[in-house]
């Protein structure tokens, strides 16, 4: 290797370092405070960092130290994110902060706080008093084709028809009648879904509706409830779990910080 490559290559090589070595600000999630207050070394990444606020007049930023990198979405990095705003919460509104935000320095956080005051103090003030609660219902696999089988009548007919000829007969005839049954299916878990959202809608103050990522499951929502509804919640899940456990089973988790509802995106190059 020349001494022209060689120079070079530990130019390169201090760079990666420096970058390495450079650190910034981890920022989890806004709160209402004037105070420089310290929740303990939950810090992202596995070093003890301490999170602390960094406040710019009634508002502060929950950051902790970090290198200037990208977490990946993972597990071993999303549990410390979303544990540490959920610690915050114990004592706080919470505005969760979008996964990998971080800022340059502290100079660049209290830019961000007074730039975007008014949005915060205006969220802050929506969400003052309100919690996300978490419910998943599903269908017990063994029960309910047991009821779609013994509700539809078409089905029911066109099953012994298919019963009744030879199985290397019954190629179509079974594809079809697998159709109709996944059809009956999605007829079904629309009624249920509906069913629920009705005894619960009039408790919360918003419902966020995602994914159902399961063939069984009929409802995977968010509902922002506060507080002085949160007692007539839980017991009207009770309620629908005494009614309908017979053939569904019920996911209800909570209380969580209102990831569904506020998940703030700060592009912090812009400030």
């Amino acid at each position: 290797m020349s001494d022209v490559s060689m120079v070079q290559q530990e130019c390169k090589s201090r760079d990666a370092m420096r970058v390495a070595r450079e650190e910034g600000k981890y920022i989890y999630c806004i709160i209402g405070t004037k105070e420089k207050k310290s929740f303990g070394p939950l810090g992202i990444g596995g070093r003890g960092d301490e999170l602390y606020t960094i406040c710019f007049n009634d508002i502060g930023a929950v950051v902790s130290n970090s290198p200037i990198i990208k977490y990946s979405v993972s597990r071993e990095n999303m549990l410390p994110h979303e544990k540490a705003i959920e610690e915050v919460m114990k004592e706080h509104t919470v505005l969760p902060v979008r996964f990998c935000t971080i800022a340059e320095n502290e100079e660049k956080i209290k830019r961000i706080l007074e730039k975007e005051h008014s949005k915060f103090k205006g969220l802050l003030d929506t969400m003052k008093g309100k919690k996300e609660l978490g419910l998943k219902a599903l269908f017990k696999e063994d029960v309910i084709y047991k009821d779609i089988l013994g509700g539809y009548e078409d089905i029911k007919a066109f099953k012994e028809k298919v019963a009744a000829l030879p199985p290397d007969k019954t190629y179509y005839q079974r594809a079809e009648l697998g159709k109709m049954v996944e059809q009956a299916l999605e007829k079904e878990k629309e009624r249920y879904k509906k069913e629920i959202l009705a005894n619960l809608e009039l408790l919360a103050e918003d419902i966020k509706i995602n994914n159902s990522y399961w063939g069984m499951m009929i409802l995977n929502a968010a509902f922002l409830v506060i507080k002085d509804k949160e007692l007539g919640f839980d017991q009207r899940v009770q309620e629908l779990d005494a009614k309908y456990g017979d053939k569904i089973k019920f996911k209800y988790f909570g209380t969580l910080p209102p990831f569904n509802f506020v998940n703030l995106a700060i592009e912090t190059g812009e400030y």
